[in-house]
């Protein structure tokens, strides 16, 4: 059963990506989709080409998110740049483990960069639990040290064949990331944080999941200059995926220091 977790509301490295020929994120290797990879492909009328200025606020914290696609990065150079925080890709379904995590997980928080681990989610291909255990046992814990961001789960449209749900109805679905969030919930004190996109969130799983929104904090995808109507269940965000260009661009909601308490889980700092 999912636990209460209270959201107290505080209003150039080189990146080996996939060809030119490719969509970036697409895999090079089985099961090796970047996060965001499918928003893009289903949802690319919104994707923008250079990075938004302006967005909200001057004091919300930069970041990127990394995976397998950017390879070796610069830490220092990405540090210097402004970013403050990072999520790494750790594994997807259950087979699959990103082959640099290692060096971009820990290389992120060398350079002092606050940093989390985030899981590709097949669900038609094993249960929310097997895929949440896996997950953290390949890199997806957090702990309370003050650097370690909660694990996210990231949920979007299907890389394998047509149906954009994997074949799931969204009462189906919804048990399927329950399932997920319950399992993180319990090994490691707190829920992950769920990363989707509003088109897909409300096809896919809609209205049957409000207690699942209810603690899990939001990481909307969504590439523009506003966070836009935000996905069933959730008023409000606590990280936006606002830009693909180069490394993908995110902000956390709030200030540098909401985002260390973020990492202590002594708040969330989402937006309304």
């Amino acid at each position: 059963m999912i636990s209460g977790l209270t959201l107290t509301t505080l209003v150039p490295a080189t990146a080996a990506h996939a060809s030119s020929s490719e969509l970036p994120g697409e895999p090079s290797a089985p099961s090796d989709h970047a996060m965001g990879s499918q928003i893009k492909k289903h949802e690319h009328g919104s994707v923008v080409t250079n990075r938004v200025q302006s967005l909200t606020t001057d004091a919300e914290p930069e970041g990127i998110d990394v995976s397998s696609h950017d390879g070796n990065v610069d830490w220092p150079a990405r540090a210097s740049s402004g970013m403050s925080f990072a999520w790494v890709k750790a594994t997807e379904g259950t087979s699959y483990k990103n082959p640099f995590f290692t060096s971009q997980y820990n290389g992120s928080q060398s350079a002092g960069l606050i940093r989390g681990a985030y899981h590709f989610a097949l669900p038609s291909n094993s249960s929310g639990q097997a895929q949440a255990t896996y997950f953290s046992d390949h890199g997806g814990g957090w702990s309370g040290d003050g650097y370690t961001l909660p694990g996210v789960v990231d949920l979007e449209y299907n890389p394998y064949g047509e149906n954009a749900c994997y074949g799931m109805s969204q009462t189906a679905m919804a048990s399927w990331i329950r399932d997920f969030v319950s399992t993180y919930q319990e090994r490691w004190g707190r829920a992950p944080m769920i990363y989707t996109s509003t088109s897909w969130w409300n096809m896919c799983v809609g209205s049957a999941a409000s207690d699942i929104t209810a603690v899990a904090p939001l990481w909307i995808a969504r590439y523009s200059s506003t966070v836009g109507e935000l996905p069933s269940g959730w008023d409000a965000w606590t990280a936006w995926q606002y830009s693909d260009t180069g490394y993908d661009h995110d902000r956390m909601a709030g200030t540098r220091e909401g985002l260390e308490k973020f990492a202590t889980n002594e708040t969330a700092t989402p937006r309304h």
